[in-house]
C-alpha cells in the first residue's frame, strides 16, 4: 500500500492524539467513559446528519450533565440547542467572525436562560471549565459537511458534540505540497463554502507532516503560527514525530480550553473590522508563566525576554484577562505601566479595542495615587513617572501584579524604588525586547528573580523570532560615505580664531568642547547631501523594482527636514514625509509647517502601507521603528 494523504499524516494525527491505529484495519470501538483524552470516532458512528454541525445528542446530554435546571427538566435542552442553531444560521448575515464571538460567548458561559426559581436567570454551561473530566472528547476523521456545497476536512475535534478545530493533512512525499496548501484550503475554501462548521471553532490547523502551523478564523495565512513544545523550544524534534509532539500539545483538552477561555480575543483592527486573535506560542507560555508566578506567591517578581515584534502588547492583555478571571486571586489589581507616552496610547488602544473589561487609564499622578489608596480592584494603565512622589506603602496587598512594558529604560532608577516603595508587596514581572546590564541601569537586577536560570523567567530570541517569522530578518549592506574630517586644517583655523577672537583657555575649551559635537557632523550640509544622493541611487537601483519602500531614521527632528529638504532635489515631494512631534518651544512655523499628531500619523502609515500610494519614503526620528 502507497503513501497518502489519508494513511500517513491523517493517521498519524489520529493514532497520535487517540491511540488508535486505523491503518491496522480494525478500528477500536471508542470508550464510553469521560475523561481529559481524545477518543475516536468514525464519521458513522457520529449521530447527525450531512448538514448537521452540532452533534446534538452529544450536546444535549452534556447540558443535562452540566447545568442542575436542566437536569431537573431535560426538555430546556431543546431551548439552548435552539438559540444555538440561531447563531449557526446567522453566520450568513453577520459574518463567520461575529458569529464566533457570539456562539464563544455561549461555550465561555457567560450567556444566561430564564431557568431558575421564578424564571430567575442563571448562567448555562456548555463544557466544564473547572472539571474537565465531565466533558467528552472526540476526534473524527472525513468529517463530511454540507453548506452551499460539500466539503470533507480531514481532521475534526469535537467537545461535548461541538466542532471546535478543524485540522486539513497533506501529503509529506511531494515537496512541492506544503502546510500552506492546507492552510489555504481551510482558510479560503471551507471557512466560505461551509462557515457554519467555523461558527463554534477555536483554531483550524494544517500540516504535511513537516512542519505545523495553526491559525484563528479569518486569520491571514501570513499569520498563522507554528506551535513550539515548552521543554524543546531550541532543540525540537524533525519530521512527522515533532508535528506529533506539537499537535499532542497544541490540541490537548486543556490547552484548547485554556486558548478558548483566557487567550482568545475579538478586537477591531485599523480598517474598523471585526478580528479574532489567538496567541502565539510565546505569548500563551510568557502569559500562564506569569499566572502561574502569582498563584504560587513564592517569587514576586520576574524577566520576560522577548524579542522586538514578538507581540508582548497582546501577552500583557492576555495574562492581565486572566490574572483577573483567576478566582484565587480574589479579584486582583493589574497595573500595566509603560514610560512614554505614545507607548501609553498604543497599550491603552490594544487593551480598549479588545473590549478587556475593568481597563481604567490614569490622567495624572493624583488620579493613579487615589485608585490605589482606594484599592481599584481594575487594570490600570498608567505610565511610570506618575510614580514620582508616591507615598511609601501606599497600597499593601499582595494581590497586585505590575506588568512593566519595555523595562529597560526609567524602571531601573529612582521611579522604579519609589514604586517598590509604594506597592512594597506587589508582584513586579519587566517585559523587554532589549535588557540593559550595567551597574546603574540593570534589567535582570529589576526584574530577574534568582530562581530563574539566565535570569529570566521567559526568552524568546532574536533567532526564534526570525525562525518562526513573529520578526522579519535584517538584511545590513554596509555604506561609506566619502566625508573626511581634514584635523590640521580645523585646528589651525581654530588656533587662528583663537588668537584674532582674543579667547581665554577656559573659553577656548568651552568653544572645543561645543563644536566637537556629532550631531554638528551628523547634520553637516555636505554629509547630509552625499548620503541623500547615495540614498537615490540604492533606492531606484535595488528598492523600487522590488515594490519595496524605503524609511529613513536621522539623528533628531531638525536633520528629519535636512533629508527631507535634500530628497525633495532627487524625486517628487509627494513621495517623502517627516513623521515627527513638536513641543511647546518650536517655532510657530515649525510646528505648522512639520508636526504631526497621532491621526496624521496613523493616515500617513496607511498611506506608506499602500503599494499604490506615491508615497515612497518616510523620514523619522524615534517614531515607528518598532512597526
Amino acid at each position: 500500500m502507497g503513501f497518502t494523504e489519508l494513511n500517513s499524516v491523517e493517521h498519524y494525527i489520529i493514532h497520535q492524539m487517540t491511540g488508535v491505529n486505523l491503518n491496522a484495519h480494525q478500528v477500536s470501538e471508542p470508550q464510553k467513559t469521560f475523561g481529559v483524552q481524545w477518543q475516536f470516532q468514525s464519521p458513522e458512528e457520529l449521530e447527525r446528519g450531512v448538514n448537521e454541525v452540532l452533534i446534538e445528542s452529544e450536546l444535549v446530554k452534556a447540558l443535562i450533565r452540566l447545568n442542575p435546571e436542566i437536569e431537573a427538566n431535560p426538555n430546556l435542552a431543546d431551548e439552548v440547542i435552539h438559540k444555538l442553531r440561531a447563531i449557526l444560521i446567522s453566520v450568513n448575515q453577520v459574518g463567520l467572525v461575529k458569529a464566533n464571538e457570539e456562539f464563544f460567548a455561549w461555550m465561555t458561559g457567560e450567556k444566561t436562560m430564564p431557568f431558575g426559581e421564578n424564571n430567575r436567570h442563571v448562567p448555562v454551561n456548555l463544557i466544564d471549565f473547572d472539571d474537565l473530566t465531565r466533558n467528552n472528547y472526540v476526534v473524527t476523521n472525513q468529517f463530511r459537511i454540507h453548506h452551499r456545497e460539500t466539503k470533507i476536512p480531514d481532521v475534526v475535534l469535537m467537545i461535548n458534540g461541538i466542532p471546535v478545530v478543524v485540522g486539513e493533512a497533506k501529503t509529506p512525499i511531494r515537496p512541492s505540497v506544503t502546510w500552506l496548501d492546507g492552510a489555504h484550503e481551510v482558510h479560503s475554501i471551507y471557512e466560505n463554502a461551509v462557515p457554519q462548521l467555523f461558527v463554534p471553532n477555536i483554531l483550524s490547523f494544517a500540516t504535511e507532516g513537516r512542519e505545523l502551523f495553526y491559525g484563528a478564523i479569518r486569520c491571514p495565512l501570513e499569520f498563522w503560527a507554528p506551535w513550539r513544545v515548552e521543554d524543546a523550544q531550541l532543540t525540537r524534534a524533525v519530521g512527522l514525530s515533532g508535528v506529533g509532539a506539537e499537535l499532542t500539545d497544541l490540541l490537548s483538552p486543556e490547552r484548547l480550553l485554556d486558548i478558548m477561555r483566557n487567550f482568545s480575543l475579538f478586537t477591531t483592527n485599523k480598517k474598523k473590522q471585526r478580528i479574532k486573535v489567538i496567541p502565539r506560542f510565546q505569548q500563551y507560555e510568557g502569559a500562564n508563566k506569569i499566572v502561574q508566578r502569582v498563584i504560587e506567591g513564592k517569587v514576586k517578581k520576574g524577566l520576560i525576554w522577548h524579542f522586538q515584534g514578538s507581540g508582548k502588547s497582546l501577552l500583557m492583555v492576555f495574562a492581565a484577562q486572566k490574572l483577573r478571571r483567576t478566582a484565587q486571586l480574589k479579584s486582583p489589581t493589574v497595573i500595566v505601566l509603560v514610560d512614554r507616552t505614545d507607548l501609553d496610547t498604543q497599550i491603552s488602544g490594544t487593551f480598549n479595542a479588545a473590549d478587556v473589561a475593568n481597563v481604567e487609564s490614569t490622567d495624572s499622578i493624583k488620579e493613579l495615587q487615589q485608585m490605589l489608596e482606594r484599592d481599584t480592584r481594575k487594570i490600570i494603565i498608567s505610565m511610570i513617572h506618575k510614580f514620582r512622589d508616591a507615598k511609601p506603602n501606599m497600597n499593601e496587598r499582595e494581590n497586585i501584579i505590575v506588568l512593566v512594558d519595555e523595562a529597560h529604560r526609567t524602571q531601573e532608577g529612582d521611579l522604579g524604588r519609589q514604586m517598590r516603595a509604594a506597592l512594597p508587596n506587589a508582584f513586579l514581572f519587566g517585559l523587554t525586547g532589549t535588557p540593559v546590564n550595567k551597574a546603574d541601569k540593570n534589567t535582570f537586577w529589576a526584574f530577574g528573580a534568582e530562581e530563574d536560570k539566565g535570569g529570566y523567567m521567559s526568552r524568546y530570541t532574536f533567532h526564534d523570532s526570525i525562525r518562526d517569522e513573529a520578526t522579519l530578518p535584517l538584511h545590513f549592506e554596509p555604506r561609506l560615505v566619502d566625508v573626511h574630517v581634514d584635523k590640521e586644517a580645523l585646528d589651525k583655523a581654530f588656533k587662528d580664531f583663537k588668537e584674532s577672537a582674543a579667547l581665554t583657555d577656559e573659553e577656548a575649551d568651552a568653544l572645543n568642547q561645543k563644536s566637537a559635537k556629532m550631531s554638528a557632523f551628523l547634520k553637516s550640509p555636505e554629509r547630509v547631501e552625499k548620503i541623500v544622493e547615495d540614498i537615490a541611487i540604492h533606492f531606484m537601483d535595488k528598492v523600487e523594482p522590488h515594490g519595496f519602500k524605503a524609511m529613513i531614521v536621522t539623528p533628531d527632528r531638525y536633520a528629519c527636514v535636512q533629508y527631507k529638504e535634500e530628497l525633495d532635489k532627487h524625486f517628487d515631494e509627494a513621495a517623502s514625509k517627516v513623521v515627527i512631534s513638536t513641543s511647546a518651544n518650536d517655532d510657530y512655523d515649525f510646528k505648522q509647517k512639520w508636526g504631526v499628531d497621532k491621526s496624521q500619523q496613523e493616515k500617513l502609515v496607511d498611506e506608506f502601507n499602500d503599494a499604490k500610494s506615491e508615497l515612497k519614503f518616510i523620514i523619522v526620528t524615534a517614531k515607528l521603528q518598532n512597526c
